[in-house]
């Protein structure tokens, strides 16, 4: 109890789950640049559309699961699921050392999107209960920036497995995660704010998200950058691969660090500018995330035209800082339209029909190499940002900065 009345505590909660939000990451993100070394054990990896194929059923499950568990999240002690979640997805990442076929692969890959899914609404609504207004969208910021670490760290997957085997690559970071899992039980504690209403029933919480006009505007802006978020997240290595035309144990670590890095940037200029802006202004925050979404246009266009290692680095980087400003205010926007009690609802709602956009173009892209056209596909991306964009700045007008009923 002392520990939750520490001023600083808030700070201790984002720093807890910020290794959490890294592992999240780092688990799923290695198989994408291990593949070399798996399919020389599993040949069936050696089809990109086999490959699609296991990336995708992870996003299918895991954006199924995601309302459930927002749902869940708005209900039970958040600590006892972030716990449980990263205790479960370890065990899988440590069990997928011991795969020899890619049917096992394919399910451990469909439990880890079930456990997976129960993490991010609870952590971000935890995040968002600890912190006010003045510090919400650095503090969300500082939490993806574990995200992005996860993804650049998952980048060395193949560099490791080289070194060492892609079996005791899984197996350490899974025992990795169950370890921490022990340490969230010591140190991390559950806050909910003074809500004088009575929690709904279980599904009268998602109908009282649903029915909001302003949720569906922030759903449909969430889940449309999805769509160049996952491309990056899970085909930026094979791009970056093919059109330097080197090692994927190259590739891989160039293609995450240099997004992850321009991230960080992203989060520590769209993070303080946006708690400062709604200060002045209701619509700061959307206005800083317009900005870093604007921002991955033309890295997109550049990304899919691109040839030389210059020119690939300097447009994932400028994806990176547009996509961090982005990240950092989805919650804290969110929080201006929908009151504590259903935030972790609704961010599941959301972040399920962000899921299905990465599901649907993960698959996409797998074909899209296999058929030679991987760079165009992804210059044609920019052109769904924009209409985002612009439907943001048009459609989207909150009325205060933290919604209390």
């Amino acid at each position: 109890m002392l520990m939750k009345n520490n001023k600083y505590y808030p700070w201790m909660v984002v720093g807890l789950l910020w290794v959490v939000a890294l592992l999240n990451y780092l688990d799923r993100q290695m198989l994408s640049t291990m593949k070399p070394a798996i399919q020389q054990s599993i040949s069936e990896l050696e089809s990109a559309t086999s490959f699609g194929r296991l990336m995708a059923i992870f996003l299918w499950i895991y954006g199924f699961m995601s309302p459930v568990s927002g749902m869940i999240a708005d209900r039970i002690n958040r600590k006892s699921l972030i716990v449980g979640s990263l205790f479960v997805w370890s065990a899988v990442t440590l069990l997928m050392g011991y795969a020899t076929t890619f049917n096992q692969l394919y399910w451990l890959r469909a439990v880890m999107g079930v456990s997976e899914a129960l993490y991010i609404p609870a952590g971000l609504s935890l995040i968002a209960d600890y912190h006010s207004t003045r510090s919400r969208s650095l503090a969300v910021g500082i939490h993806m920036t574990g995200l992005y670490t996860g993804q650049a760290l998952g980048g060395f997957g193949a560099t490791i497995a080289a070194a060492f085997s892609w079996q005791q690559t899984f197996h350490w970071f899974g025992i990795i995660g169950i370890v921490y899992s022990f340490v969230l039980i010591l140190f991390l504690r559950e806050h909910r704010p003074d809500i004088k209403e009575e929690r709904p029933p279980f599904f009268r919480g998602i109908k009282g998200v649903v029915t909001l006009l302003p949720f569906w505007i922030i759903f449909l802006y969430f889940s449309i950058p999805s769509i160049p978020g996952w491309a990056i997240k899970n085909w930026l290595p094979t791009l970056f691969a093919g059109s330097l035309n080197v090692p994927m144990g190259e590739a891989g670590p160039l293609a995450t660090i240099s997004t992850a890095v321009s991230c960080f940037i992203g989060v520590a200029i769209g993070g303080p500018l946006s708690d400062k802006w709604v200060q002045r202004n209701i619509r700061g925050r959307i206005y800083t995330s317009a900005i870093g979404l604007s921002l991955t246009i033309p890295a997109l266009l550049f990304l899919g035209l691109g040839h030389s290692p210059l020119f690939l680095v300097a447009a994932s980087f400028c994806f990176g800082v547009g996509f961090g400003m982005f990240d950092a205010n989805n919650m804290p926007i969110l929080c201006q339209f929908v009151p504590s009690a259903k935030r972790a609802t609704a961010y599941g709602i959301m972040n399920m029909g962000g899921v299905f956009s990465g599901a649907v173009i993960t698959d996409f892209l797998g074909k899209s190499t296999d058929a030679g056209h991987l760079g165009r596909d992804f210059a044609l991306m920019s052109l769904v940002i924009l209409g985002a964009v612009a439907m943001l700045l048009l459609c989207l007008r909150p009325t205060t900065s933290d919604c209390k009923v």
